[in-house]
Parts: C-alpha cells; structure tokens; sequence
C-alpha cells in the first residue's frame, strides 16, 4: 500500500504538468499551448535555400542566415584566390611569350637583357631552360590557386548549409553541454571533464 502511494505521489507532478500543457477541445482534440520560450518551426527547406542562395551569389546565403558578419570573410578569401590567380596567369604568359620570341630568333625579349648604352647583350641573363621551368611553376601554382579558389567557394555553400541546419537546433538553458576545469587546492592538481546538464 505504501508503495502504490509513493508511486502516485511521484507521479502526480508529471501528470499536473501534462495536463498544463494540454487543454482538451471542444471536438476532444488535444490543443497544445507553447509557452513563450519556445523556438520557431522547424523550416525543412532552409538548409537547401541557403545553400542555392551561396551557390548562385557567394555571401547570400550567409544573408539568409543572418550570419553577416561571414560576407565579408567569403569574399576576402574568394579576392585572395582569385588574385593569385590572375598573378600567376600574367606572370607564366610573361615567361610564355619570352620562350616563344626565342623560339622565333629574336633576341629582344625582357629576360634577355641589356648593357649600360641599351644593347642587347651576346647572351641571355635567364636561360630558355629556366623559361621552360618557371613556366612550368607558374602554371602549376595558376592551378592550384584555381583549385582553392573552387574549394573555398564550395566551402562557402557547405557553410550556408551547414549554418542553415544548426539554426534549427534546440539551445535552450534547459539542455547545456560544457567543459569544466577544476583545480584540486589539496593535491595541487587539475581535473578536465565534460557536463551535461539536463533540467525538467
């Protein structure tokens, strides 16, 4: 008998709160009252909207997101490879175009050189093998700074994404997760660990 009153008693504070939170209708239906700590409704499409918006115009989907302060960081970094880009595009067509005036027989190209009147000099100061190998460098970083600048605009789309799908996530005070550093005063020692802390 004591263990059926114990068990009512424990039970009566979960079913009071049930019936606080649901009010029987009219037609029997249950209405369900949101307090006004709840979070917004879940939108399914958010992520995917966010996502096409960075896809069509870097930066909007951050916009989307109300995540402003992102906009500029995506296009310093697309300026950054995009930039390096163009340098090493000019820069390989400058060695380029100097290969192939020798490869024509001229010998006026910038890399040949001059003496002190402005002549031409008998022999070239950068050789056509060091022309072939910058080439060969300055293409090769051209397209590795055309891979990153590829990569950090996916990388901008998976951010909207990604940003888009944490939004949704419940982060009330009820339900924390957080390190904690303890220092023992008795053994001089320190403890790391992890809490979670759960409140109903």
């Amino acid at each position: 008998m004591q263990s059926k009153l114990l068990l009512i008693l424990l039970l009566l504070p979960i079913i009071t709160y049930a019936q606080e939170n649901n009010i029987e209708g009219e037609l029997g239906e249950n209405i369900v009252i949101l307090d006004s700590t709840s979070r917004p409704p879940i939108n399914p499409l958010s992520p995917a909207k966010a996502a096409f918006y960075s896809a069509i115009l870097p930066g909007l989907g951050q916009a989307y997101n109300k995540k402003y302060w992102k906009i500029p960081v995506v296009y310093a970094a697309l300026g950054t490879g995009i930039y390096f880009y163009i340098d090493n595009n000019n820069e390989y067509n400058r060695y380029r175009d100097a290969f192939k005036n020798r490869l024509a027989g001229f010998d006026n190209d910038e890399f040949w050189g001059t003496d002190s009147q402005g002549n031409a000099l008998a022999s070239p100061q950068i050789s056509n093998s060091a022309l072939i190998r910058a080439q060969r460098t300055l293409s090769r970083n051209r397209e590795i700074s055309l891979l990153i600048t590829i990569g950090i605009y996916a990388l901008n789309i998976i951010d909207a994404n990604v940003d888009a799908h944490l939004l949704q996530f419940n982060v009330d005070k009820n339900l924390a997760l957080k390190p904690h550093f303890k220092f023992n005063e008795l053994d001089a020692t320190t403890n790391l660990g992890l809490t979670l802390n759960f409140q109903f």
